[in-house]
């Protein structure tokens, strides 16, 4: 029988093949895992539905694939052997077919994927829809077939009409209006000016270029900037990291960070809301989900801290911490990073001070914090030394307006002047 790709989650039908654990030949057991497929940043372990032998594997690493697509073929335990051939002509392992509302394709690609098909005289399909596909000039070789060993039915026919509907209907720049990263880009050699190195873009570095540019240009932005004196802050942190230590978190400055914003953002919610495009409306969320940026080698993930407003410091940092671990070990699963009402990114440990934060759509607003440093601040008619950390709210103008960013910003300042040493002490 062959294995097929699972419908991952919600709003999740396709990824890439990052590893292959088995080989033909391999026996296997039910739950065991195939392959690790990477989808929006998340690396999941997809299992065999069944106990068998590997007959055939029909994917390999870097492939892209969607629901559905067939994985392996396998011998089941104590069954006749599969017939492993009509089901690689019915889904050959050569190029993976995304559906379109994963991967962004254009009627160019469907194009050159149409020039590159073969032959349909072996696909597994009745005469009547092979007399069908004939009289509307589809190659059933580039229709994947949901039925045993990959038989072609009439829903098939129908689903691969539709996709081209969509297709056909885009406009030029993608499925939202959007050019794809380096779609228009002009390609110019490099090396005639000197030396070079390519290094190939990774499907997270991918995913990550494709949300980015999307979010830019979906939101109009703009960005508010300020500083916050964390003098006293840092000296509540110093004075009970030990303490946090004992107790198996690390005491941060992002903990205290989320408090002040969930006060900050009970206030305005506003902050706290995002735009329902579809339907013209502002959702108001009474929950406070916070993403916190992760910097890693992989590349940036945004695990999300859920109620944060309902959690204690000491909490607060355990999870961090966690999330942190995780993010390190590709080990983040797509529910850890999605729900967020509010993004926090932190280059404080790295350096640097004002910058421009994407606000992480469907999201309205982020918070950037640069690094913290001595400055000579006016206190009560006083030149004193004081901790001060620069801070940039990024904001979508169709909902926000400069003037409520403004207030926001106010209190925000105040509500990290108001953590007090009880908030802090265990």
């Amino acid at each position: 029988m062959d294995l097929r790709l699972p419908k991952l989650g919600e709003g999740a039908e396709s990824g890439t093949v990052v590893s292959v654990l088995v080989k033909e030949g391999d026996a296997v057991t039910k739950g065991q895992t195939l392959i690790e497929l990477e989808n929006e940043k998340a690396v999941a372990p997809i299992p065999s539905t069944t106990a068998g032998t590997i007959a055939k594997i029909r994917v390999k690493e870097g492939d892209k694939i969607s629901v559905g697509h067939v994985i392996a073929t396998i011998n089941e335990t104590g069954g006749a052997p599969a017939k492993a051939a009509p089901a690689a002509k019915a889904a050959p392992a050569k190029r993976a077919e995304p559906e379109p509302e994963a991967e962004e394709e254009s009627e160019a690609e469907v194009a050159a994927e149409d020039g590159e098909a073969e032959s349909d005289a072996a696909v597994a399909a009745a005469p009547s829809i092979r007399k069908i596909a004939r009289e509307l000039g589809i190659n059933l070789a580039k229709v994947r077939g949901s039925e045993r060993g990959g038989r072609i039915v009439m829903d098939d026919l129908r689903a691969y009409i539709q996709r081209l509907q969509k297709l056909a209907a885009q406009p030029r720049g993608g499925a939202a209006g959007t050019p794809r990263p380096g779609a228009l880009a002009e390609r110019i050699d490099f090396s005639k000016w000197g030396e070079i190195t390519k290094k190939p873009m990774s499907p997270l570095r991918k995913t990550i270029a494709r949300r980015m540019v999307e979010n830019w240009n979906a939101v109009p932005h703009v960005t508010q900037f300020d500083e916050v004196d964390i003098t006293s802050l840092n000296e509540l942190r110093k004075k009970f990291s030990p303490t946090y230590e004992k107790k198996g978190a690390k005491l941060t400055l992002t903990p205290l960070v989320i408090k002040a914003v969930v006060a900050a953002l009970k206030k305005h919610p506003i902050f706290n809301s995002s735009l329902d495009e579809a339907a013209d409306e502002i959702v108001l969320k009474e929950y406070f989900h916070i993403g916190v940026a992760v910097d890693t080698e992989h590349g940036l993930f945004v695990p999300v801290i859920r109620s944060a407003d309902k959690k204690s410091l000491l909490e607060l940092s355990q999870e961090l911490n966690a999330f942190a671990d995780k993010a390190r070990d590709r080990k983040l699963g797509l529910d850890d990073m999605q729900g967020g009402t509010f993004t926090i990114s932190n280059q404080g440990g790295i350096g640097g001070a004002h910058f421009t934060p994407i606000v992480n759509k469907p999201e309205v607003a982020i918070l950037g914090l640069g690094r913290g440093a001595l400055k000579p601040v006016v206190r009560d008619g006083k030149i004193e030394p004081r901790l001060m950390m620069p801070i940039a709210i990024s904001y979508d103008h169709r909902v926000i307006d400069g003037g409520t960013a403004a207030r926001f910003t106010v209190d925000l300042l105040e509500a990290f002047a108001n953590i007090k040493e009880a908030e802090v002490k265990l």
